[in-house]
């Protein structure tokens, strides 16, 4: 295994976060008022009892651009660490399904799934991924039967301690950057360039993001609030889940 050269980890990451901070500006940029209102529980937003419209724009907004956010950044995370496996052991992105890195170290093939936080998956998703793991181990043992392959869980951040569980090792937080790199300080040595310009970048964002509210708060007022300027849940509502035709509706066993 190279010894990691920081200087490189942190070039990489200063120019790999502006790409993240432009992604949020591009996902932003493609919202649409009518989009957010069918995405979105109305429901639970009455249940909060918002009751203006910029309120309501609001928690529409972080709602999304929160679920959003994750899925980008998470991309930043895995760039980067198929990035230090790159440069420490000569790691590529995979090109088995289900997988992102692969490299080879001390006689051993590791095949790498990568989550940017412990709360990545439900139980069908961790299943899915036992399962390409032992399709990536079987295609790999045809071409090569005295391969030593391990399939490892490799998650970006979190406490829990790494775990075999018989099928794949499970390395969280610390312990995944250390096994990429060989450096235990790795994990947070990687923060400060993370954080690259990150005022400038995330200042044109509120900018941004304030204008979008302010347009449509204006819309919403137009099209989903009663004129003396209280919204109109059941509009809003009826747009988002209303879909049983005037007539010829289906025979559900209702009659």
């Amino acid at each position: 295994m190279n010894e990691v050269d920081l200087k490189d980890v942190c070039d990489f990451a200063n120019e790999e976060i502006v790409l993240f901070h432009e992604a949020r500006l591009k996902s932003l940029g493609k919202l649409k008022l009518l989009d957010l209102l069918k995405r979105k529980n109305p429901y639970l937003f009455r249940a909060r009892n918002l009751a203006t419209a910029s309120d309501l724009i609001e928690a529409l907004m972080g709602a999304f651009l929160s679920s959003s956010e994750e899925k980008l950044f998470g991309d930043f995370l895995e760039e980067l660490a198929v990035f230090v496996s790159s440069r420490t052991c000569g790691g590529q992105k995979s090109s088995a399904k289900g997988l992102d890195l692969e490299f080879t170290r001390g006689g051993t093939r590791y095949l790498v799934s990568i989550k940017s936080g412990p709360n990545w998956g439900n139980s069908s998703q961790y299943s899915a991924l036992k399962a390409d793991f032992v399709h990536a181990v079987k295609v790999l043992k045809l071409a090569h039967t005295d391969l030593s392959l391990q399939p490892v869980l490799g998650i970006c951040y979190g406490r829990s301690k790494w775990t075999d569980t018989g099928q794949y090792l499970k390395l969280v937080g610390q312990t995944f950057w250390w096994f990429l790199s060989g450096d235990p300080d790795l994990y947070t040595d990687i923060i400060e360039p993370v954080g690259y310009r990150a005022k400038h970048h995330n200042d044109r964002y509120f900018e941004q993001r304030c204008a979008l509210v302010n347009q449509f708060a204006a819309d919403l007022y137009q099209d989903f609030c009663h004129k003396d300027g209280r919204i109109d849940w059941d509009a809003l509502v009826a747009y988002n889940s209303g879909n049983l035709p005037p007539k010829g509706r289906p025979n559900v066993g209702l009659e």
